[in-house]
């Protein structure tokens, strides 16, 4: 495959067409795999909640088709160990010397595919990936490769034999998505696409890893105005002061917010982040990091819902957002 320097003319028709393409496959979820390009630009991992078979592992593998990079995939299980993902140091008799062999870590994307099956102390080994973008085993530390993405999916409604995720783990993760059943008029379309030969074979890479680092650079130069820096605090320090949270988003979220928000105000082809682009993101970037009260869970009331609330209550500030000329 050959760079597509030309691209970079006009980023926005790029990231278009990643989106055209991921829909072939992925149809009548534009708005998730904006979502998913948005933590992707950002350099963050994603986790996926859902029921069984509307996508989610699809959707990981659509993307790994889209961008040129290596994939891996583990399916987790309960006895899965912390080695199994990052590697093992391995006695060679004819070197007399340990080497290390690594794991599935080593990879640009990785599917932990039900991700709450396996241990506390396996789900643990990924906080250093997650975080640090490296592995130690046996006290020598080793990166992982760049661009590192890591996408678990989790059954929301299947609790026997799982394993909670920690607060500290969700934390790590930048969003938090749902794919959700597909409209009636889009899940015949599927079954037509579907009929001779699945789409995702037909897919062709549309860049390369380091062309995809390029974009996330030039996401990071988007102007984010005081005035927008002020109202991602006063969301965060919403959710830390609300009745129905017990513990609200870190510092880590506030930051992942504003990130979101540039990555978004990004794909849109503006060079600075407007109030919108926030509120927009609020939900599936600090929906997952709350922690409820023992009320609002036996209210049924879901992260989601009092995040949202909360989002629709914050005043929206009212002023020019872009740079100053």
């Amino acid at each position: 495959m050959q760079v597509h320097s030309s691209y970079f003319d006009k980023p926005q028709e790029l990231l278009e067409r990643i989106v055209a393409q991921m829909e072939k496959v992925i149809i009548g979820k534009r708005e998730v795999i904006e979502q998913l390009l948005v933590a992707l630009l950002c350099g963050g991992h994603v986790l996926l909640e859902d029921v069984p078979g509307v996508g989610k592992t699809m959707l990981v593998r659509t993307l790994a088709r889209t961008i040129d990079c290596s994939f891996k995939r583990i399916q987790c299980t309960p006895d899965l160990l912390p080695s199994d993902l990052t590697g093992s140091s391995i006695y060679n008799q004819q070197t007399a010397k340990f080497e290390f062999r690594p794991g599935p870590l080593m990879a640009n994307l990785i599917l932990a595919d039900e991700l709450n099956r396996t241990s506390p102390r396996t789900q643990a080994a990924l906080l250093e990936a997650m975080e640090e973008k490296r592995v130690t085993v046996d006290g020598e530390t080793h990166a992982l490769p760049e661009p590192f993405f890591l996408m678990a999916t989790q059954n929301p409604f299947e609790f026997e034999g799982t394993f909670p995720l920690p607060e500290a783990q969700l934390d790590r993760f930048f969003m938090k998505l749902r794919l959700g059943y597909p409209a009636p008029k889009d899940e015949m379309e599927l079954l037509n696409r579907v009929v001779e030969r699945h789409p995702l074979a037909q897919l062709r890479p549309l860049l390369l890893p380091e062309e995809f680092m390029a974009l996330q650079k030039d996401a990071q130069r988007v102007h984010v105005d005081d005035t927008i820096k002020g109202y991602i605090v006063q969301l965060s320090a919403a959710t830390r002061e609300h009745a129905d949270v017990t513990l609200g988003v870190s510092p880590r979220a506030s930051i992942a917010l504003m990130r979101a928000a540039q990555a978004r105000a990004y794909l849109s082809g503006r060079g600075y982040v407007i109030p919108d682009d926030v509120k927009q993101l609020a939900v599936p970037v600090l929906a997952h990091r709350l922690l409820l009260a023992p009320d609002a869970e036996l209210a049924y009331r879901s992260r989601e819902e009092v995040m949202g609330g909360i989002a629709a209550a914050a005043p929206i500030p009212a002023r020019r957002y872009a740079p100053a000329q």
